[in-house]
C-alpha cells in the first residue's frame, strides 16, 4: 500500500464544511485505491488570524512544500472585513500561490446536457460549450506593489501596479499552447494592448509563442470585447490564455455560464485553485514542482 501525506486546510465559514465533506469523500476514494494517506490539520485565512494573528504562518507554507497535495477549503469571511489590509485572510491563498510556485491555473468550463438547462443563457448558446482558461496566478496587479488611501477629501487616492516579465509570461503561453495541442488546438490570448503597457508586452510575448507554434491557431481579444464574445457566442473558444486579474474575472463569468459556479469543476495540473468563499478543490503540488524545476532551468538567475 502507497503512503502520501496530504496538508489539511479547512479555512472559513463555509470552507469547513465543504472541506469535511470532501476529505469523507477522499478517504472513501483512497481506500478504494490502496492508499494510505497521513491528514496533516493546518490553519490560513481568518482562522490563522483567530489563532496566531497572521493569514499564513510559516509552519503552515513548510507543511504544504513537504506534502503530496494540499486540501484548501475557501477562506475569508465578515468577521476579518474590516481588519488590516496586510493581514486580510486572502493573504493566505496569494502565499500559497507563491510560495509553492503555483503560477498557472486551469479553468475548464464544459456544459453537460442534463445541465445545460441552468444555465442563464439560451441553449442553443451553450450546448457545444468547451473551453479552457489558463489564468497566469503569481504575477500581475495582485502580486504587484500597492499603496493604501492616503490623503484626505477630494485628494485622497491609492493605487496598485501591475508588472509581468518576460519569463511570467513566457511560461503560461507555453502551457497555453500545450494544453490546445492536446484539445482543438485554437488559443486566444486576452490583454488590453490598447491601453497598458504591461498587456503590450504580454500580447508581443503571445505572438513570438504563436509563431513557435504554427500547428495552434493564435488570436489576440481584448478583454471587454472577450467578456462579451463569452455570452454571445462561448461555444468559440478553445483555450483562453489571460492575466491575474482578467483570468480571475473571466472565469467567473465562464463558471456562470453553466449555471452557478458551485458547478463549476477546476483541473488540478499545475494548479487548481480554490473559489473563493465558493468551493474547494484538491491542490496537487506535484506538477508545480516539475514546471518550476523547468523554469528555473531555463531561467537559472531567478
Amino acid at each position: 500500500m502507497s503512503e502520501k501525506n496530504i496538508v489539511l486546510i479547512p479555512g472559513d465559514g463555509i470552507g469547513t464544511e465543504i472541506i469535511a465533506a470532501a476529505k469523507a469523500v477522499c478517504d472513501v476514494a483512497f481506500e478504494k485505491a490502496n492508499l494510505k494517506v497521513n491528514w496533516i490539520d493546518k490553519k490560513a485565512g481568518g482562522a490563522s488570524i483567530d489563532a496566531y494573528g497572521v493569514p499564513l504562518t510559516e509552519d503552515t507554507i513548510e507543511a504544504c512544500k513537504a506534502a503530496d497535495a494540499v486540501l484548501l477549503g475557501a477562506v475569508g469571511g465578515p468577521k476579518w472585513d474590516n481588519v488590516d489590509p496586510a493581514i486580510r485572510p486572502e493573504k493566505a491563498i496569494l502565499g500559497l500561490r507563491k510560495e509553492l510556485g503555483l503560477f498557472c491555473n486551469l479553468r475548464p468550463v464544459k456544459i453537460y446536457p442534463s445541465l445545460q438547462e441552468y444555465s442563464p443563457l439560451k441553449k442553443e448558446l451553450v450546448q457545444d460549450v468547451d473551453f479552457v482558461i489558463v489564468r497566469e496566478l503569481t504575477g500581475g496587479i495582485y502580486f504587484g506593489e500597492r499603496e493604501e488611501a492616503q490623503g484626505e477629501g477630494a485628494n485622497e487616492f491609492a493605487w496598485d501596479k501591475e508588472t509581468y516579465s518576460r519569463y511570467e509570461v513566457e511560461r503560461i503561453m507555453d502551457i497555453a499552447m500545450e494544453t490546445a495541442r492536446k484539445r482543438n488546438k485554437k488559443v486566444v490570448s486576452v490583454d488590453k494592448a490598447n491601453v497598458l503597457a504591461s498587456s503590450r508586452l504580454w500580447r508581443k510575448i503571445a505572438q513570438e509563442k504563436a509563431a513557435a507554434n504554427p500547428d495552434i491557431a493564435t488570436d489576440y481579444f481584448y478583454v471587454d470585447n472577450t467578456a462579451m464574445q463569452l455570452v454571445v457566442n462561448p461555444a468559440q473558444f478553445d483555450v483562453i490564455v489571460t492575466t491575474n486579474l482578467f483570468g480571475d474575472i473571466l472565469s467567473d463569468e465562464g463558471a456562470v455560464i453553466s449555471g452557478s459556479i458551485g458547478l463549476y469543476h477546476l483541473h488540478p495540473w499545475v494548479q487548481a485553485q480554490h473559489c473563493t468563499n465558493q468551493s474547494t478543490v484538491l491542490h496537487q503540488i506535484l506538477w508545480a514542482k516539475t514546471w518550476r524545476t523547468h523554469w528555473a532551468q531555463s531561467y537559472p538567475q531567478l
